[in-house]
């Protein structure tokens, strides 16, 4: 090119310049979408990535926009006014829609509800809930003193001296029935296991 040092190679800036540089085309009237796209494609669509990568920070949906904006390109190419500005076009179309997906990135994890942090996950209940029927259905097969020491206990946070009270027995009675309650447990629990 006239005005530039020797020995530097130019790229080429528009449409024309870089179809006639590949020399996928002889003449700017004959061109069609297909093969202009194409050509396109072939030389800017890795720049047209990295350039929608720094933007949404993932090269997934960097490649995706910028297949978008390939896809919007061809569907629009007659309605190009001034087809030699087609890369330009692109580079726009692909901040656009950089920009709607940060958008939409924002309203999605504005909408996202947030999980309480001291909240179990749901195994952690399935698991529980599965370990309570465990312990329910052993409890029911314990004698009835033991049984109702046990839930005085354990679910009611009563002391010996108020289980004692509540169920007419002496204190030394409340230890030995959920002592034995307990080994009770135990030997069904274990078995289960």
């Amino acid at each position: 090119m006239p005005g530039e040092p020797d020995g530097v190679v130019t790229r080429p800036i528009d449409v024309t310049e870089t179809l006639v540089a590949s020399g996928l085309a002889t003449a700017p009237l004959e061109w069609d979408a297909e093969r202009a796209v194409t050509a396109i494609y072939s030389e800017h669509y890795r720049s047209l990535v990295r350039l929608a990568a720094f933007l949404v920070r993932d090269t997934g949906t960097a490649e995706e926009v910028v297949q978008d904006s390939f896809v919007a390109m061809h569907g629009a190419w007659r309605r190009l006014r001034d087809t030699d500005k087609a890369l330009s076009y692109l580079r726009q179309s692909v901040v656009n829609r950089s920009r709607s997906v940060l958008r939409h990135r924002v309203v999605v994890d504005k909408n996202t509800p947030k999980p309480a942090p001291d909240m179990p996950s749901a195994e952690h209940g399935a698991i529980i809930q599965l370990e309570r029927s465990a312990v329910v259905s052993a409890l029911r097969s314990l004698p009835e003193r033991q049984r109702e020491a046990l839930v005085l206990r354990y679910y009611g946070d009563m002391s010996e001296a108020q289980i004692a009270s509540v169920m007419g027995i002496s204190r030394g009675a409340v230890k030995s029935h959920t002592a034995r309650a307990m080994a009770a447990l135990r030997a069904v629990l274990e078995q289960d296991t």
